[in-house]
C-alpha cells in the first residue's frame, strides 16, 4: 500500500466536539492517556478537542487542531510524545516559549529540551548527545534552526516518531504571522522521513487551515475544532481622540480593574512601550516594560516577576504572551488597534484562561491604521520600489557584483522616495527570486551557476567515477530546479552529509568547475549580485503572490478596523471571521449587546459608565482624530522651485477633476496650503499623507489616492 496522498483540508473528516467514542484510540491507550495527564501533569481530565487530539496522535494521524487561547494545546503532543516510542520534535517560534514549555516539563521530571541560538556549540553538541543516546522525549526546536548544517540529518538517524508543529498559522501567508522560515519545514519534513504531524494553532481561518495543511503536506489531516468563542471574555472598545486620551483612560481602566489579578496592555513598538510603562509609573500604576530590545537577562527578569505576580502591570509588544500560561490575567487592554482580528483575538484571548471573567478593552483612534499601512508597505513593497531597489544595487555593485549591505545607503540611491524599510523588504524579495543573496559571514555561502546541460552531464558524469559531484548537482537541482541555469546562492552548511559539508563541497565545486560544468565562488558577508547584467524580468520573482498578499493584509486591516466601528455583537463578528458556525445575533459578553459603554478620559481619572443603546457610544468625528497624529509638515511660505510649481500644478489638475465630479469648489476637495505641503514634504504613502495639514481621514480615504499616485510618480 502506497503513501495516501496530501489532500485538501476540506476533504478530511473534522473531528468536532463532541465526538463519537467510534473515533477514538483503543481504551486502553486512551485510558493510559489519562493516568499520565492526571498522574504526570496534574488535571483530572482532558478539556474539550484534547482527546480527539491525542487520539488521533496516538494513532499516527497527520493532525491539525485549532484551538482557543488557554485550550490546552501543548497537552495535545506532550501527553502523546510521552507515550510513543523514540523522539518527539516540536518546532516552536520563540525561545521565551520554549524555555518557558521545557522549563515546566523538566519541573514535572519529564525528559524535555531544546535547542536554539542562546546556546554556545558545546552546549548544544552535549543537548544533541542526550537525544542520541534515547534520554529526551521532547526536543524543541526553532524553526530556523531546523533546517541548518546536518541538524534533519541528525535527527533521522535518531528517529523522530512525532512532529509538531506549534503556532502553525505562521507558515501561511494568510496567517497574521507569518514567517518565511516555516516554509521550509515541509522539505525538512521529508527528509526526516514524512513521522506523523500535528500543527497546532489558535488563530486560523477556514482559509489558513487549507493552507496550513496544504504548506506542510499534511495526509488526510483530521481536523480538531472546538470553536473560537471564550465565553468568559467581555470585549468592549473605547472610542479616543488622541494618544494622551487613551493614557488618561488607561490609568484609571488600572487602577480600577487590577485589584483582583494582572493586566496586560499592548503597545505597537518598543518606544510606545517604554513611554507608556514610564508614564504608569509616574501616575503611581506599578508597571513594567517587555519587549524584544531587552536585553535577555532583563527580559528573562520582567517576565519572571509577571509570571509570580510581583509585577502587577506589563505593557509589552505583541513579542510578549505567546504560549505563556499565566492563570488570572484579569484584563488585557490594546493601546492601539492590532493590524488584523487574529492577532486581536490570540493576545485578547491571554486573559481570563482560568476561565473566570476577564475583559478585553481596545482603544481605538482612527489614525491607529496608518502605522499598519505604513508597515504593510514597508514589508510587501510595490513593484516599482522593488525594481528601484534593484537597478540602484545593479548601479552600486563592483565588478565581483558585491553591493553594500547597508539598506539605508541603496535606499538613498535608489531613485524615487524609498525608505530604508521598503529597500529592506525589497533585498528579501529579490533574494528569494534568485537575484541576489544577503550572506552571513557566519555561514558557508557560495554563488553557483549551472553550465551544463542536463545531456551533457549524463554523457560525461557517471555514478561509478563521479558520484559525489553527481549528488551535489542533484542536491543544488532539488533545491533550485531550473533557476540553477540562472544563478543561484547555495548553503553548503545545509547540503547532504554524503557531500562532506562545506570542504567537501568546495572541493566538488572546484573539480565541476574545471570541467565547466558550473561556475562558482564563496560569498562574504554583504549583499551579492548574482548576474548584474540581467534586467529584473529575467528573474522569477512572485509579483503575483507580493500583490496578492499586500492585498489580503489591506483587507485584513479593514476588518479589523470595522470591527472597532460595528455597533453589532462584538463576539459574533470574531466568531463569523473565524468560521465559528456558533456566532449568535446577541451575546451577554460585549459592550454592544449589554449596551454599556466607557467614555474616554480626557485627561481626568474618572471612567465614566453609561448605558443605553448600542448607538449611544460617542464617536470622535474623523476630522477631529485626525490632528492628534500630526503636526506641521513644513513652512509653505518659501518660493517653490520649478519643479514644485509643476508638481503643484499637477496636483491642481486633480483636485479639479475631483471637484467637478463632486459638483463641489475646489477648495473643498483640498486647500491650496495642502497642496503645498504635499509639494514640500512629498508623502508617499497614506501614514504620510495624512500628517499633511488639512488632510484629514475623511479626504484621505475619499481623494488620497489621487493625490499620491501624482505625487508617487514625481
Amino acid at each position: 500500500m502506497g503513501p495516501r496522498r496530501p489532500v485538501p483540508l476540506s476533504f478530511a473528516v473534522p473531528v468536532t466536539v463532541p465526538a463519537l467514542a467510534t473515533t477514538l484510540a483503543a481504551p486502553s491507550r486512551l485510558g493510559e492517556a489519562r493516568l499520565l495527564l492526571q498522574d504526570r501533569f496534574g488535571y483530572p481530565d482532558f478539556l474539550p478537542g484534547q482527546t480527539e487530539a491525542v487520539t488521533a496522535v496516538l494513532e499516527g494521524r497527520d493532525t491539525l487542531v485549532v484551538l482557543p487561547t488557554g485550550g490546552g494545546k501543548s497537552v495535545c503532543f506532550q501527553v502523546p510524545a510521552l507515550m510513543l516510542d523514540g523522539l518527539t520534535v516540536v518546532l516552536s517560534p520563540l525561545i521565551s516559549l520554549m524555555k518557558d514549555q521545557v522549563d515546566a516539563l523538566t519541573a514535572r521530571g519529564l525528559p524535555a529540551t531544546f535547542i536554539n541560538s542562546t546556546l554556545s556549540a558545546s552546549e548544544v553538541s552535549d543537548r544533541m548527545a542526550r537525544v542520541r543516546r534515547g534520554e529526551i522525549k521532547l526536543l524543541y526546536v526553532a524553526p530556523e534552526r531546523f533546517d541548518m548544517g546536518t541538524t534533519a540529518e541528525r535527527l533521522k538517524e535518531v528517529g523522530v516518531r512525532l512532529l509538531a508543529v506549534d503556532e502553525a498559522h505562521c507558515i501561511s501567508e494568510w496567517g497574521h504571522d507569518f514567517r518565511p522560515s516555516y516554509l521550509r519545514v515541509k522539505e525538512v519534513r521529508q527528509r526526516l522521513g514524512a513521522p506523523p504531524t500535528v500543527a497546532l494553532t489558535a488563530t486560523a481561518t477556514p482559509e489558513v487551515r487549507e493552507d496550513i495543511a496544504r504548506q506542510l503536506g499534511l495526509r488526510d489531516p483530521t481536523l480538531v475544532l472546538t470553536g473560537f468563542d471564550r465565553t468568559n471574555l467581555s470585549y468592549q472598545v473605547i472610542a479616543t481622540i488622541n494618544d494622551a486620551a487613551k493614557d488618561a483612560t488607561l490609568i484609571d481602566l488600572l487602577r480600577e480593574r487590577v485589584d483582583d489579578g494582572v493586566a496586560i496592555v499592548y503597545a505597537s513598538t518598543r518606544k510606545t512601550v517604554e513611554r507608556i510603562a514610564t508614564m504608569l509609573q509616574h501616575a503611581r500604576v506599578a508597571a513594567v516594560a517587555y519587549h524584544a530590545g531587552l536585553d535577555d537577562a532583563h527580559r528573562a527578569e520582567v517576565q519572571d516577576a509577571f509570571m509570580r505576580g510581583s509585577a502587577r502591570v506589563i505593557v509589552a509588544t505583541n513579542a510578549f504572551g505567546m504560549g505563556i500560561d499565566k492563570a488570572n490575567v484579569r484584563l488585557v487592554v490594546h493601546h492601539a488597534m492590532p493590524g488584523t482580528l487574529e492577532a486581536y483575538y490570540q493576545e485578547a484571548g491571554r486573559a481570563g484562561r482560568d476561565r473566570q471573567p476577564a475583559t478585553a478593552i481596545l482603544l481605538h483612534a482612527f489614525p491607529d491604521r496608518f502605522m499598519h499601512e505604513f508597515f504593510i508597505s514597508g514589508a510587501l513593497p510595490e513593484r516599482e520600489v522593488v525594481t528601484a531597489v534593484y537597478e540602484a544595487c545593479c548601479r552600486c555593485a563592483d565588478r565581483q557584483g558585491l553591493v553594500s549591505d547597508n539598506a539605508a545607503a541603496i535606499a538613498a540611491e535608489a531613485r524615487g522616495k524609498v525608505s530604508d524599510r521598503e529597500a529592506e523588504s525589497a533585498l528579501r524579495i529579490l533574494a528569494r527570486g534568485g537575484a541576489l543573496a544577503v550572506a552571513d559571514g557566519s555561514r558557508a555561502k557560495a554563488q553557483v551557476r549551472l553550465l551544463a546541460t542536463p545531456a551533457r552531464i549524463k554523457s560525461e558524469l557517471t555514478e561509478r567515477e563521479h558520484g559525489l559531484e553527481l549528488a551535489l548537482l542533484r542536491s543544488l537541482w532539488r533545491r533550485a530546479g531550473e533557476r540553477f541555469h540562472l544563478g543561484i546562492v547555495a548553503d553548503l552548511d545545509a547540503l547532504p552529509p554524503g557531500v562532506g559539508g562545506p570542504i567537501g563541497a568546495t572541493g566538488l565545486l572546484e573539480l565541476l568547475q574545471d570541467k565547466q560544468m558550473v561556475v562558482w565562488r564563496r560569498l562574504g558577508e554583504g549583499i551579492t549580485l548574482t548576474d548584474k547584467a540581467k534586467a529584473i524580468t529575467e528573474w522569477p520573482v512572485d509579483w503575483v503572490g507580493l500583490d496578492r498578499r499586500r492585498r489580503g493584509e489591506l483587507r485584513k486591516l479593514e476588518l479589523m478596523q470595522k470591527y472597532a466601528y460595528t455597533d453589532q455583537c462584538r463576539r459574533a463578528f470574531v466568531l463569523r471571521y473565524f468560521g465559528d458556525p456558533a456566532a449568535r445575533p446577541k451575546c451577554d459578553g460585549c459592550d454592544n449587546c449589554l449596551g454599556v459603554h466607557i467614555a474616554a478620559s480626557l485627561g481626568v481619572a474618572a471612567v465614566k459608565g453609561r448605558r443605553g443603546g448600542a448607538g449611544t457610544r460617542a464617536r470622535p468625528s474623523p476630522e477631529a482624530t485626525s490632528t492628534s497624529s500630526r503636526g506641521t509638515a513644513g513652512a509653505t511660505d518659501a518660493p517653490l522651485t520649478r519643479d514644485e510649481i509643476e508638481l503643484l500644478d499637477a496636483l491642481k489638475v486633480v483636485r479639479s477633476r475631483l471637484a467637478k465630479d463632486d459638483g463641489v469648489p475646489a477648495y473643498l476637495i483640498c486647500p491650496d496650503r495642502s497642496l503645498r505641503e504635499m509639494v514640500r514634504a512629498r508623502p508617499r504613502t497614506s501614514s504620510e499623507l495624512a500628517r499633511v495639514h488639512g488632510v484629514g481621514p475623511a479626504r484621505l480615504e475619499k481623494f488620497g489616492a489621487a493625490f499620491l499616485a501624482i505625487l508617487r510618480r514625481a
